[in-house]
C-alpha cells in the first residue's frame, strides 16, 4: 500500500507552528508495512486543498489530509474532498453525536456552526474523536482510501493509532511493535561517532540512526517485531557492538541526562559538590538543581563574574589574574579549588571562559572556555573552544563541565 499525506494549514506555512504530525505519521506508517511516498503542506485554501488531493490520487493507495476538519470557514478539508470526487456533503449521524458529546460533556453551548463537523462526503464512515470535536473521515473510493485527521496532534495522533491503522488491516497493512533504545554519547564529536559504527548503520532492522545534539551524540536504535521482548532482542547484539566500540564515551541511556547520571553517582557514593561560574553566569548549578534530591549532593554555587569577586570569593591570586588573564587554566583551577574549599565539598567546578558576541581576541577568541574540576585536592583543567551564539557556548560549557564530572568519578571510583 503505497501512501501520501497533505497537511493544511497556513500557518506552517508561514513556520509558526512545527508540524509534528508529519514525523508521527511517518513512523506509524512505516510500522504498518505502508510505503509513505510522498507529505505536502498546503494552505487553507480550498482550491488548492483540492488539487493537493487530485494530484496525490493519481498516484497513491492511500491519501491521508490532516487538520481542516474544524468549525470554522477555513477549515476545508470536508469540503476539498468531495469536491475532488464529485461527492455531495451529507450530514452523518455518527460524526454529528460527536460534536454534540463533546459540548454535552463540558456543559458548553455549541454553536450552530460546529454542526458543519458532521458533515461527511456521501459513503464516507466518521471515526471517533474523543479528544475533540470533529470526527475522522474514512472513505474508500473507485479503488483509493481516503482519511481525514484532525490537525491537533494530541486528536491526531490517537485517531491514527486507534481508528484509522485498524480499518487499513484489510488492506495490507500490519500492527509491529517497534521498540527504540538511544545511547547518550559526550566527550567525543558526531564524525568520530559515525567513523566508529558506520559499518552498523545499513541495518533494516534494528535500524542505527546518529543524531548530534550541542555537546552531545545520540545513537538510536530501533527494531520491529511481533513483541516487545522480540524487538529487544534484535536490538542487544547492536548495542553490544557499539558498546564494545564507544562504552568510555557512552554515559546514559533513553532519557538520562548528564546531571541526572552524574547526580546519581553522587547521591549513590555520599559525595558532595559546589561550583563557581562566571561565563555560564549559574546555567551549571541550574542544570545540577534541576534534578529532584539534588539537595543531598549540591551544597552550592557562586557566579564570580568580575575579577574582583574571584579574588574575594574564591581566593584567585590577584598575581595569577594579572599574568594570565581570567580566561585561563590556572583561573580555571584556582576557581575549582577555591569553591571546594570555601562551600567545604569533595568536588569544586570551575568555568571560565569567553561567551561573545564580543570579548575576543587572537589569542583568545570568543568560545574560548577552561574547566577545572578538583576532586579531593587532585586538579584537572579542560580546554574547549566552542562555535555558536552566546547561549549556545555557555549551554556547550556546561554540558562539557558535566562531561568532565562523569568522567572524573568514573576514574576515581574504578
Amino acid at each position: 500500500m503505497q501512501a501520501e499525506a497533505i497537511f493544511t494549514g497556513t500557518e506552517m506555512l508561514l513556520g509558526q507552528i512545527v508540524n509534528t504530525n508529519a514525523a508521527f505519521l511517518g513512523r506509524e506508517l512505516a510500522a504498518a508495512g505502508i510505503s509513505l511516498y510522498r507529505q505536502v503542506v498546503v494552505g487553507d485554501n480550498l482550491v488548492r486543498i483540492r488539487e493537493a488531493i487530485d494530484n496525490a490520487r493519481r498516484r497513491a493507495d492511500l491519501i491521508i489530509v490532516s487538520g481542516g476538519l474544524g468549525p470554522t470557514e477555513d477549515d476545508l478539508s470536508r469540503e476539498a474532498l468531495a469536491a475532488a470526487l464529485g461527492l455531495p456533503l451529507v450530514e452523518d449521524p455518527a460524526a454529528r453525536e460527536n460534536v454534540t458529546r463533546y459540548f454535552a460533556a463540558r456543559r458548553r453551548p455549541m454553536t450552530p456552526n460546529n454542526l458543519k463537523q458532521a458533515l461527511l462526503p456521501a459513503g464516507a464512515r466518521a471515526m471517533d474523536n474523543p479528544h475533540g470535536t470533529a470526527a475522522g473521515v474514512f472513505l474508500e473510493h473507485e479503488g483509493k482510501v481516503y482519511a481525514l485527521l484532525p490537525g491537533p496532534p494530541r486528536e491526531f495522533e490517537p485517531m491514527l493509532v486507534n481508528q484509522l491503522l485498524p480499518r487499513l488491516e484489510p488492506y495490507g497493512a500490519r500492527r509491529e511493535i517497534i521498540f527504540s533504545r538511544v545511547l547518550k554519547i559526550a566527550g567525543i564529536g558526531e564524525s568520530a561517532v559515525e567513523e566508529a559504527v558506520k559499518d552498523l548503520l545499513h541495518s533494516d532492522n534494528p535500524t542505527l540512526a546518529p543524531l548530534a545534539k550541542p555537546g552531545e551524540v545520540t545513537l538510536r536504535l530501533t527494531a520491529r517485531a511481533k513483541s516487545q521482548e522480540a524487538a529487544r532482542s534484535l536490538t542487544a547484539p547492536l548495542e553490544v557492538a557499539i558498546r564494545e566500540r564507544l562504552g568510555d564515551y557512552i554515559f546514559g541511556t533513553d532519557d538520562d541526562t548528564l546531571e541526572s547520571v552524574t547526580g546519581a553517582i553522587l547521591a549513590a557514593r555520599h559525595l558532595t559538590l559546589a561550583v563557581a561560574e562566571s561565563c555560564t553566569g549559574g546555567l551549571l548549578a541550574h542544570r545540577v538543581t534541576n534534578i529532584p534530591g539534588s539537595s543531598d549532593y549540591f551544597l552550592g554555587g557562586m557566579v564570580t563574574y568580575s575579577n574582583e569577586a574571584k579574588v574575594k570569593f574564591l581566593g584567585v591570586e590577584p598575581e595569577v589574574l594579572a599574568a594570565r588573564g581570567a580566561v585561563s587554566p590556572e583561573v580555571a583551577a584556582a576557581m575549582a579549588r577555591g569553591v571546594r574549599q570555601a562551600v567545604g565539598t569533595d568536588i569544586g567546578i570551575g568555568i571560565t571562559g569567553i561567551a561573545g558576541p564580543g570579548g575576543g581576541s587572537e589569542e583568545k577568541p570568543v568560545g574560548l572556555v577552561y574547566l577545572g574540576i578538583d576532586f579531593r585536592g587532585q586538579v584537572e583543567v579542560r580546554r574547549e573552544l566552542f562555535m555558536g551564539q552566546r547561549e549556545n557556548i555557555k549551554w556547550q560549557s556546561t554540558q562539557s563541565a558535566l562531561y568532565l564530572l562523569w568522567r572524573s568519578l568514573r576514574e576515581q571510583l574504578e
